[in-house]
């Protein structure tokens, strides 16, 4: 695995349209995020506050699902620059609850959660950088670039967490053997 000078292995998480709720569960990994710290180095998270994607990155898991031009091209320069890409938890496996908003035309949202109050409808397709365009449909992280692990979950428990990024660390292929309905 690539590593960096300091001899730890280059990590990264990325939260694209989902709730969060995976990172959090990352977090609840508890103590063993200390062992983890000794071996990794995060290169970019919403916990971390890096604002560019790096180069080099060894695996990135990526919560949420692809729904606007920002996260589409987030998604793209995560996997030129990732060499393993993990699509984490329900929201970037399938789409989950963010693609709700599928059964709606994309102007008809716009206009439906912006009626009646004070705001403006944010401008729709132009390029004026204030809302990222909304795509027409939400889709799963696997419809915009190729993934490499599907690790399911809304979401997915910790100690699933903890398996998958270890075996990832080791080279080892990511064992998915507990029932997917269950935790534990």
């Amino acid at each position: 695995m690539s590593e960096q000078a300091n001899g730890k292995i280059r990590i990264a998480t990325a939260w694209l349209g989902g709730c969060a709720g995976c990172h959090m569960s990352f977090l609840d990994i508890d103590e063993a995020i200390i062992d983890l710290a000794n071996v990794i180095e995060l290169v970019y998270s919403p916990i971390a506050d890096v604002k560019e994607f790096p180069e080099d990155v060894v695996v990135t898991l990526v919560e949420g699902a692809i729904t606007n031009i920002d996260t589409l091209k987030l998604a793209k320069t995560i996997r030129e620059r990732s060499k393993i890409v993990v699509s984490f938890g329900d929201c970037a496996v399938t789409g989950n609850v963010p693609s709700l908003r599928n059964y709606m035309d994309v102007d008809k949202l716009l206009h439906e959660v912006y009626r009646g109050n004070e705001f403006e409808i944010p401008p729709g397709n132009k390029d004026d950088e204030t809302v990222p365009n909304l795509l027409e449909k939400v889709v799963p992280l696997h419809h915009a670039i190729h993934v490499d692990v599907h690790l399911p979950g809304c979401p997915p428990d910790p100690k699933r967490i903890l398996a998958a990024v270890t075996a990832l660390l080791n080279g080892q292929p990511v064992a998915l053997d507990v029932d997917m309905r269950t935790f534990g």
